[in-house]
């Protein structure tokens, strides 16, 4: 695990989201951005999930990121030894999670992505779960995260964590019939996420995505 500390004024570039393709990937991404966006901001309290209660390790802060057993997201990464990072990297986990506990639930005001984002972070999320719902799909097969990196500000109040998803086995489903719908493997199914997360004010260690930029048809990440 790699870590640096991140400049106060980085620049970030954006490039267009491929989260939703068939296999996977969608067409949201970030506007270009010389700060790190949303430091030091104040968000609402989150909230805590409603729903059925779930197993301990899938309620990490009282919130349900439980998924279907078909909808397997794996971090295949190493924790870094800063606690601050090590907590950033966790919940960047849990906002990935939130949006697809979204996505299962079929709908865009998920407690689960309250809690873990806000800002731009919150709409790409919502935007995510959107294009699933406007087409009438969820998700079904292994979403693989990894080659994960992390870097803080040096007031240490905002984290950039960055890794590659490989979703050349993770498959759009049709919610009414049930088809998944499988595409070709191919470079598109590679992307680079960078995940700037900034500490909620409620005191209580949680981390909320505050800007996401993706890199579509990542090589690197093959």
């Amino acid at each position: 695990m790699k870590r640096r500390t991140l400049p106060t004024a980085a620049a970030f570039a954006a490039a267009t989201a491929l989260l939703l393709t068939a296999c996977g990937g969608g067409d949201d991404g970030s506007a270009d951005s010389d700060q790190i966006e949303g430091a030091g901001q104040r968000s609402e309290q989150p909230s805590k999930s409603a729903e059925p209660a779930a197993p301990e390790q899938e309620k990490p802060d009282g919130v349900d990121v439980s998924l279907p057993a078909d909808m397997k997201l794996v971090f295949d990464w190493d924790k870094p030894e800063d606690n601050n990072e090590a907590a950033a990297m966790d919940d960047a986990a849990n906002y990935v999670r939130a949006i697809y506990h979204g996505i299962d639930k079929r709908t865009t005001d998920d407690a689960a992505l309250v809690a873990y984002s806000k800002g731009q972070g919150l709409t790409y999320g919502q935007t995510q779960i959107n294009a699933r719902l406007e087409g009438g799909w969820t998700a079904t097969g292994t979403r693989r995260h990894y080659q994960a990196t992390t870097r803080s500000t040096p007031a240490g109040d905002a984290v950039e964590v960055a890794f590659c998803v490989d979703s050349t086995k993770f498959y759009s489903k049709e919610v009414k019939t049930g088809k998944v719908i499988k595409g070709t493997p191919s470079l598109t199914d590679f992307d680079h996420f960078k995940i700037i997360m900034v500490k909620a004010p409620t005191g209580d260690g949680l981390w909320q995505a505050s800007e996401v930029y993706v890199e579509g048809k990542a090589a690197k990440c093959q």
